[in-house]
């Protein structure tokens, strides 16, 4: 089950594209989505909030002509917990040398897709363990010993 007090923030030039993503999210029950298409506006909401963004999926089409590198950003901003940065094939970017830490995610190969963001999700949002109520043991014996 979703965790519905999760705060994302897709970002993105192409309305369509970060209409899509939304509606991807919604579907795997995340409503907390903020759909912005600017840079300044992501770093509005990200300096300026007191509430962390839990997921920023963000284009690199945003800062294409901007001299910004979108993973020092996502590292160097504490109100960024996870970042999933995407490339729509307009921007090229240098492949990143060795594996990247949890905290930030990169898909290189254009918008993410139904499948791409419920295995993120799924990595940022674990589901619980045990989907019913758990019976303590000390429970058990006693429900036992009254039905004796």
């Amino acid at each position: 089950m979703a965790t519905k007090t999760l705060r994302i923030l897709i970002a993105g030039e192409q309305h369509f594209q970060r209409l899509k993503i939304e509606k991807i999210l919604n579907q795997l029950g995340y409503f907390r989505i903020a759909p912005v298409h600017s840079f300044d506006e992501v770093q509005a909401l990200t300096h300026c909030s007191n509430a962390p963004i839990d997921l920023l999926i963000i284009s690199t089409t945003l800062v294409a002509a901007r001299e910004v590198d979108l993973d020092e950003f996502c590292r160097n901003n504490p109100l960024i917990r996870h970042a999933l940065i995407y490339d729509s094939q307009q921007a090229q970017l240098s492949p990143m040398p060795g594996p990247l830490p949890s905290v930030v995610q990169v898909s290189w190969t254009g918008a993410p897709g139904s499948e791409s963001l419920k295995q993120l999700m799924a990595m940022i949002d674990p589901a619980p363990r045990y989907q019913g109520l758990q019976v303590l043991p000390w429970l058990r014996e006693l429900a036992r010993m009254r039905v004796s």
